[in-house]
């Protein structure tokens, strides 16, 4: 919908037709956590603009429980699944643009299609899952993840009054941190109630159970917080190129390689401005500023997207967790002789009563000094920083100049040397 709007801003007499196969449009998926622990009352407070929105203020055809099946370049139609209507239609197309997003890796285990072995991705799955743990009266959840989504979720439903167990296959939560950075969310999370076990292998699922190694674990509830998968299918049998994690390859443009045909958001990938490479980023920021691009290309207009450094925050139980551009462990498997240092420093003057603890990781390439990366935990006010450390990416920017920021101190905001300059000057020893 972003895509749409930016055409129609600049071609008022454009025909648009979006197609949805759900019945909302504009929506944050990212509030989803937070409708489940009871912060966000309804889930129409998570939608941004309705489908009616759309259709009488800014005369967008919104199409809702319309599927696309197919897509027929040599005729430039779709083939579209009126579910309302349980009929079949041929739409005809000029430009097209694909925002499919992504959907909830479903690992191929035994019992993964059971009832209570629930996805979260839409506010569709949104509203099955809240129905499933009303009904069930929600005694006992199973995460399967430590990822932001497994984390969020976790929180969510022990202060929903649910006994919680996260299950990670890994020997870490969060592996977009590093290990040290990681470690430190063991202890909240288990003060918080939750059960969190590493290195816990799922072997399948059985109705009101999941089948581990150890022995079966009980759970009403199952959440899968494993990541996501692109929905780059409908376009891939189309014929558009795909590339790693079977993301869509888009240019600059975001125009695919079929011609007229442009895509945007969770189903393609974007470049990595610290690595190089292309990279598949699953991200709200990412994906508004991809449908921006997209939706002016398609009205005439010029634009581009740069790409991606990362950059991504979250809320786990009373800390804060940030991250952007490389780990020290994707920084060495890059090829980068990486260097990294840490620091312990407080969100404010230390001297005030509400300081709080926080830890800045940074990470550089020894020799040039440029800035690769850097990592954030700690407590209130402390996740933020990490928009400075994300623009010093995108800017390039060596650790020595990242020391001469000119950032704003006054002791309720910050100590005089910022806590990621506190990290610079220590990591400039080492480059």
């Amino acid at each position: 919908m972003a895509a749409a709007m930016q055409a129609r801003r600049r071609q008022p007499y454009l025909e648009i037709v979006a197609l949805e196969k759900t019945a909302w449009t504009s929506y944050s998926a990212c509030g989803i956590p937070y409708l489940v622990a009871g912060d966000v009352a309804s889930l129409d407070d998570l939608v941004a603009r309705s489908p009616e929105t759309f259709r009488d203020e800014h005369r967008i055809d919104v199409r809702t429980h319309h599927e696309v099946m197919a897509i027929d370049l040599d005729r430039r139609s779709l083939e579209v699944r009126d579910h309302a209507r349980e009929r079949t239609i041929s739409l005809g197309f000029d430009q097209l643009h694909v925002a499919t997003g992504a959907r909830p890796t479903r690992p191929d285990l035994p019992g993964i299609s059971l009832d209570h072995v629930k996805g979260v991705q839409t506010l569709d799955d949104a509203k099955v899952l809240l129905e499933h743990a009303r009904l069930s009266r929600c005694r006992s959840v199973v995460v399967v993840g430590g990822g932001y989504i497994g984390l969020e979720m976790a929180e969510a439903f022990v202060r929903w009054g649910a006994e919680v167990t996260l299950l990670e296959g890994g020997d870490q939560l969060m592996r977009t941190l590093d290990a040290d950075m990681a470690e430190r969310l063991l202890s909240p999370m288990r003060k918080m109630g939750i059960d969190v076990r590493l290195g816990a292998q799922v072997e399948g699922f059985e109705p009101g159970q999941v089948l581990l190694p150890s022995g079966p674990l009980a759970a009403d509830l199952v959440v899968l917080g494993l990541g996501v998968t692109p929905n780059a299918e409908l376009a891939g049998e189309a014929g558009a190129e795909r590339g790693t994690r079977g993301a869509l390859v888009v240019d600059r443009r975001q125009r695919t390689s079929l011609e007229g045909v442009y895509a945007a958001g969770d189903c393609c990938a974007s470049p990595h401005l610290v690595s190089g490479r292309p990279v598949h980023v699953a991200l709200g920021t990412v994906a508004n500023k991809q449908g921006r691009v997209a939706g002016i290309n398609l009205g005439g207009g010029y634009a581009t997207f740069p790409g991606v450094v990362g950059t991504a925050i979250t809320k786990v139980c009373a800390l804060e967790v940030a991250r952007t551009g490389l780990t020290e462990r994707e920084a060495a498997t890059e090829g980068f002789a990486a260097v990294a240092a840490s620091v312990d420093t407080t969100t404010i003057a230390s001297y005030l009563p509400d300081a709080r603890p926080m830890t800045v990781k940074l990470v550089a390439e020894r020799g040039t000094g440029r800035l690769l990366g850097g990592q954030i935990v700690g407590e209130e006010r402390s996740a933020i920083r990490i928009d400075t450390i994300a623009t010093a990416l995108h800017a390039r920017m060596r650790v020595a100049e990242v020391i001469d920021l000119d950032l704003a101190y006054a002791p309720p905001f910050s100590s005089v040397w910022d806590p990621v300059q506190v990290a610079a000057r220590r990591l400039a020893d080492q480059v």
